[in-house]
C-alpha cells in the first residue's frame, strides 16, 4: 500500500467507525528527547489518533507559534537531526500513517530525490512543506508521486477561489486548511467563519479537508468537525503537555514549553501519560456523529 493509499484508508476508517472527523495529533520529533518523542507518538496511536503529523525541528519555522518554535529550538540544541526524527517516524508508521512536516530548506539542502527516498525508507505516508508555494512545488510533487507519497498542500482563509482550484487539483492525501490568519497556537475558540472556509476548500478538491491551527480542546475539535472538517489537527497543546511539568499557564510564552513551569493545567505524571490523556479527550470529542 502506498502512502497516499494509507492516508485515504485512515480517513475512510474514521468515517466508517462513526467518528465525526479523523484525528491527527502533531508531534515535534526529538522533543522533549528522541526516545520520549517516539513513545509519545506510539501513545498517540494507542489513544485514538488516525494519523500523525511529525514535525522536523527547524531554526526558522515561519508558520509555527511560540510553543512549537520553542520545542524545535530545544530539539536542535540537543543535537536532533532530520534522520533522527525519521527514525522516530519509522516506529510510529508501523501503527498509523505518518505525515512529515518539514520546511523547504532541509529538503532542498539534501536534494528532493534523496529526501523523498529517506521519507519512503522511513515508512512515511506524506509530506507537508509550509513554505513551498504552489508555483514552486512541481518538482516536489513529481518526486512524491513517483514514490506514492502524498504532498499535502496548505490553504488559508485568504486563499482566493482561483488559487484554491489550482491547489485542490494537485492535492494529495488531504488539504491542510489553516483555520485562521496567523501562526499555530492555542486559541479561546475556533475561528469565526470556519464553516465557510471548509466549504470553500472542499468545493475545490476531491481529497479530504483537514483543519489545523488554533484547535486545542475536545470542544474545539468537535466544532471543527461540525464545521465540515474531515480531519482535525492539534499541535501546540500537545507539544506544551510534552514539556517538563506539562508547560505553564496557557502556553503564551514560548519558553514555558522547555522550562516546565507549574503543572500544566494541573495535569501531572510523565509526558507520555499527559499527552495520551489529552489525545483520548480529543478522540472522545470526535467519537460520535450527530
Amino acid at each position: 500500500m502506498t502512502g497516499i493509499e494509507r492516508i485515504a484508508e485512515a480517513f475512510e476508517s474514521a468515517r466508517a467507525s462513526g467518528r465525526r472527523a479523523a484525528l491527527m495529533p502533531y508531534l515535534m520529533g526529538g522533543f522533549p528527547d528522541l526516545d520520549t518523542s517516539r513513545r509519545i507518538g506510539l501513545a498517540y496511536a494507542d489513544s485514538g489518533a488516525d494519523l500523525i503529523e511529525l514535525g522536523i525541528p527547524f531554526s526558522d519555522p515561519l508558520a509555527d507559534g511560540p510553543v512549537i518554535h520553542a520545542a524545535a529550538t530545544a530539539a536542535l540544541r540537543a543535537g536532533v537531526n532530520l534522520y533522527d526524527v525519521l527514525e522516530v517516524g519509522r516506529a510510529i508508521s508501523e501503527r498509523v500513517p505518518v505525515v512529515v512536516m518539514c520546511y523547504a530548506n532541509p529538503i532542498f539542502a539534501r536534494g528532493l530525490e534523496r529526501f523523498a527516498d529517506a521519507l519512503l525508507d522511513a515508512g512515511a505516508s506524506g509530506l507537508i512543506v509550509p513554505d513551498l508555494p504552489l508555483e514552486e512545488a512541481t518538482d516536489a510533487l513529481e518526486a512524491c508521486d513517483a514514490r506514492g507519497l502524498a504532498l499535502v498542500p496548505l490553504v488559508a482563509p485568504t486563499t482566493p477561489d482561483e488559487r484554491l482550484a489550482r491547489i485542490g487539483a494537485q492535492a494529495r492525501g488531504f488539504v491542510y486548511t489553516v483555520s485562521l490568519t496567523g501562526t499555530t497556537g492555542e486559541r479561546a475558540g475556533v475561528a469565526e467563519g470556519l464553516a465557510a472556509v471548509v466549504r470553500r476548500a472542499a468545493a475545490h478538491t476531491d481529497v479530504p479537508v483537514a483543519v489545523g491551527f488554533g484547535i486545542s480542546t475536545a470542544e474545539q475539535a468537535a466544532a471543527a468537525a461540525a464545521a465540515g472538517a474531515d480531519g482535525v489537527i492539534v499541535g501546540s497543546r500537545l507539544v506544551r503537555a510534552a514539556g517538563p511539568g506539562g508547560g505553564a499557564g496557557g502556553g503564551a510564552a514560548g519558553e514555558d514549553v522547555v522550562s516546565g513551569g507549574v503543572g500544566g493545567d494541573g495535569v501531572g505524571g510523565d509526558p507520555v501519560s499527559r499527552v495520551a490523556a489529552l489525545v483520548r479527550e480529543l478522540a472522545a470529542g470526535l467519537a460520535t456523529r450527530p
